[in-house]
C-alpha cells in the first residue's frame, strides 16, 4: 500500500480506527497525515514500505516505546501503532499546534524569536527533554534540525520523529544526517547517549550562533560529496573557533552568524561551546558535556538577561551593575542575589525559580518569587507556598518584603544574600 487517500481508514493495535483527513507533509521515511482517530484529531506517520531497514524490528521498537511512554510532555510521542496494511504500517502521534514552527525556519531567517529569554527557554526545554530521555534509558540516534518545533514567542519546544528512539544498546537502523552526527558515528560507529550529546551540542550552537560548529574555511570544498562529509564531520573535525588551530575559521560573507553572533554570547557560554567542540570531546565520547552542565549554564543565562532601552543584554558580571554593558546607560539594577550556584541580577522584573532557592534543584520552570519596583528600590514577593526566614523574620507565603543590601534569605534548603 503506497499513499493513503482522504477517507481511507486504517485499523490500529488499540482497536481504534484512523480516518485520513489530509496530507501534512512528506519525508524520506514516509508521509504524515492528519487523521480522525476515533473522534480525536491526531497525526499519522505512514511509512514507505521499502524505506525502513528491518521493518519487523522497527515495528517492535515502536510498540515498546508506546508501552513505556513519553519522557516529557515536549515529545510528540507515538501513542498507537497501526496494523500492517499492504506490507507497511504507521503510528499515531499528537498534532503540532499552529503556533509552533520548524526549527529550520529560524536557521534561514524565516522565523525569529521574540527575545533572548525565549531563546534561553527553548535551550532549557531542549536540554531538559534529552536529559529525561537519557535518564529513561533511551538514546535518540537521529537528532537534527528537523526534529524540533519551537514557539517563537515563548520558546516552548516540541520534539517529533520519535520513532527512531531506541533503548540503550539497540539501534533503530536510521543513519541520520552527517552534519549532525558525532564523529565516531560518521566513521561507522553505533549511536548511543554520548553521540546524542554531541548532536545536542550542535543543535544548541545552531540555535545561538546560526552557523555549524565544524563548518568553516576547511569545510568549503567545491562540492560537498560523501568523501568530504566523512573528512569534515568524521575523520578531521575541527571547531571553527578552536583556540589553537585557526585553519577552520568562519569565512566572511559566508558564515555571518558565527562572525556576528558568537562574540555576543557571555564568555562562559563561549567557553562551554569551546569545550563541547574541543579536540578532547571530538575524539573521546566520554568527555562530552552532559545535560546537567548545559542546563545550569542556560539557567544562569536566562537569569542574566536584562531589558535595556537599547535591547536585551546579559549582566554576566556584578561589575556591569553600574551601567548597561551594551550602551553604557545607567541600569535599573538593584544588585545581585548570591545563591549557592548563581549570582542572579535583581531588577524590577526578576523572577526566582526553584533552582535558585534549592542548591540541588535544576527546576527552571517552577516560579517561587517575583521582584517588583518600589519607590525606594525593589521588593520580593514569596510565591513558593512556604515560609522563608529573612534576617530573623518570617516571610509568609504570598508575603512581600523590601530588599536591602546584605539581606540574607533562608529558603529552607539554601541561603541567599543580596549583594
Amino acid at each position: 500500500m503506497a499513499d493513503l487517500q482522504r477517507g481511507d481508514i486504517v485499523p490500529t493495535k488499540n482497536f481504534r480506527e484512523a480516518r485520513v483527513l489530509e496530507k501534512l507533509g512528506e519525508g524520506g521515511q514516509g508521509i504524515v497525515y492528519k487523521v480522525d482517530y476515533g473522534g480525536d484529531p491526531r497525526a499519522l506517520k505512514w511509512y514507505f514500505a521499502k524505506r525502513v531497514k528491518d521493518p519487523k524490528k522497527f515495528y517492535e521498537n515502536l510498540e515498546n516505546n508506546i508501552r513505556t511512554g513519553k519522557p516529557t510532555e515536549a515529545f510528540l510521542w507515538p501513542e498507537d501503532i497501526t496494523e500492517w496494511v499492504g506490507g507497511t504500517f504507521g503510528y499515531i502521534m499528537p498534532l503540532r499546534p499552529r503556533e509552533y514552527v520548524d526549527f529550520s525556519r529560524f536557521l534561514i531567517g524565516r522565523s525569529v524569536f521574540a527575545g533572548v529569554t525565549a531563546m534561553t527557554n527553548a535551550a532549557l526545554q531542549i536540554v531538559s527533554s534529552f536529559r529525561a530521555l537519557h535518564n529513561k534509558g533511551y538514546s535518540y540516534q537521529d537528532l537534527n534540525d528537523g526534529n524540533f518545533f519551537i514557539n517563537p514567542k515563548t520558546g516552548g519546544v516540541l520534539i517529533c520523529d520519535n520513532d527512531n528512539v531506541s533503548a540503550f544498546g539497540k539501534s533503530s537502523g536510521i543513519a541520520g544526517k552527517a552534519r549532525y552526527m558525532a564523529p565516531e558515528i560518521v566513521r561507522g560507529g553505533a549511536p548511543d547517549k554520548q553521540s546524542d550529546r554531541f548532536s545536542l551540542a550542535v543543535i544548541l550552537f545552531l540555535l545561538w550562533v546560526g552557523s555549524h560548529p565544524l563548518e568553516g574555511r576547511a569545510a568549503c570544498p567545491p562540492c560537498m560529496d560523501a568523501r568530504s562529509e566523512r573528512r569534515i564531520y568524521g575523520e578531521k573535525p575541527l571547531f571553527i573557533f578552536d583556540p589553537e588551530d585557526a585553519s577552520n575559521r568562519p569565512v566572511p560573507g559566508l558564515h555571518r552568524g558565527a562572525i556576528t553572533r558568537y562574540p555576543l554570547l557571555p564568555p562562559y557560554c563561549r567557553e562551554m561551546f569551546a569545550k563541547a567542540f574541543g579536540k578532547t570531546a571530538l575524539l573521546d565520547p566520554a568527555k562530552r558535556i552532559i545535560e546537567q552542565e548545559w542546563l545550569r549554564m542556560f539557567i544562569r543565562m536566562r537569569g542574566e538577561v536584562y531589558k535595556c532601552a537599547c535591547g536585551e543584554v546579559f549582566f554576566s558580571d556584578p561589575a556591569s551593575a553600574n551601567g548597561c554593558p551594551k550602551c553604557g546607560k545607567p541600569a535599573a539594577l538593584f544588585g545581585y542575589m548570591k545563591t549557592p550556584r548563581y549570582n542572579l541580577p535583581i531588577h524590577q522584573k526578576t523572577r526566582l525559580y526553584a533552582c535558585h532557592s534549592h542548591k540541588d534543584s535544576d527546576d527552571f520552570q517552577t516560579q517561587i518569587g517575583q521582584v517588583s519596583a518600589t519607590t525606594e528600590g525593589c521588593a520580593l514577593r514569596n510565591l513558593s507556598g512556604e515560609r522563608w526566614k529573612i534576617d530573623g523574620r518570617v516571610l509568609e507565603a504570598n508575603g512581600q518584603i523590601a530588599l536591602a543590601k546584605g539581606m540574607k534569605i533562608d529558603f529552607g534548603g539554601s541561603v541567599a544574600e543580596i549583594i
